[in-house]
């Protein structure tokens, strides 16, 4: 998180973790296409020898709350080969959310598995304890053979202490849910942090509601915007 205090200005830093080809960047893209392109930056690439870091700006044009707070919301992704941990360690800076992509097939558990445990070695290796970065969990490729089934998955979201979100990100499924699912634990916590509703009358459903606005959710499941329980 950034936040200028003589410009008014927070810029919000969420970053796409796990395997190769878990579809990370397949999330990127969708939610890049969805998002009007008034109120996106463009989708940029760090190329290696063999993965790249992909990163785009949601909101390059501030939106602003009553009281002239300015608000940026940054996805990127990491690469996911295991050469490339000093990479991902880097991209974790700062970041204020997290959404674990998992592969939602029954063989990839182990490799899953490894990746959840390197993410939180990483969030520790930048000086983060658990809980104070808030996750999601998504399960994409829920539409190949061996994937966990709607009975499994549902199991999943009872017994995870993170929310847990299925996807078919190749068809855009379950993109734009995972996202506002991070956005409203993250609002939360920089709530707690600087206070955005009572000093910046940046309320949770106005912030929301903003990201929001000119994102096509046609096809989606999105939860009603809720009001903060008090």
């Amino acid at each position: 998180m950034q936040f200028n205090h003589s410009a008014r200005e927070l810029t919000i830093k969420l970053v796409y973790y796990g395997p190769g080809l878990s579809g990370k960047t397949t999330n990127l893209q969708a939610l890049h296409e969805r998002i009007d392109k008034s109120a996106r930056g463009r989708l940029l690439t760090v190329d290696t020898s063999d993965d790249r870091t992909l990163f785009f700006d949601m909101m390059p044009v501030f939106f602003r709350s009553k009281s002239g707070l300015k608000v940026k919301v940054k996805l990127f992704t990491v690469p996911g080969q295991v050469i490339h941990n000093a990479t991902r360690r880097i991209v974790l800076q700062g970041a204020d959310g997290v959404v674990f992509v998992a592969d939602s097939r029954q063989s990839a558990g182990a490799e899953n598995n490894a990746y959840w445990k390197n993410l939180l070695e990483n969030l520790r290796e930048n000086g983060f304890a658990r809980g104070d970065v808030p996750i999601v969990v998504q399960f994409n490729k829920l539409d190949l053979p061996g994937a966990r089934t709607p009975e499994q998955l549902a199991e999943l979201q009872q017994k995870s202490k993170e929310p847990v979100f299925g996807a078919v990100a190749i068809r855009g499924e379950g993109v734009l849910e995972t996202l506002h699912g991070l956005l409203r634990l993250t609002y939360r916590q920089l709530d707690d942090r600087l206070g955005l509703a009572s000093k910046f009358e940046l309320p949770e459903r106005e912030f929301l509601l903003q990201i929001f606005k000119n994102v096509n959710v046609i096809g989606t499941r999105l939860e009603p915007l809720p009001s903060r329980a008090p």
